[in-house]
């Protein structure tokens, strides 16, 4: 399931992961470290929610 920034709009695609901040492609969005951000505009994994 994707997960989308209420923020920014960007879209977490657990099959992509995101590479650049370390995350590996498989992760599944409940697996993100807590201190993860949105790459884009820096949001909380609380500003998420699913696609």
């Amino acid at each position: 399931m994707e997960w989308i920034c209420t923020i920014c709009q960007y879209h977490y695609d657990p099959a992509a992961g995101d590479p650049e901040n370390g995350i590996e492609p498989g992760t599944q969005f409940e697996d993100l470290p807590d201190d993860w951000v949105c790459p884009i505009c820096g949001a909380g994994k609380d500003m998420f929610e699913p696609a």
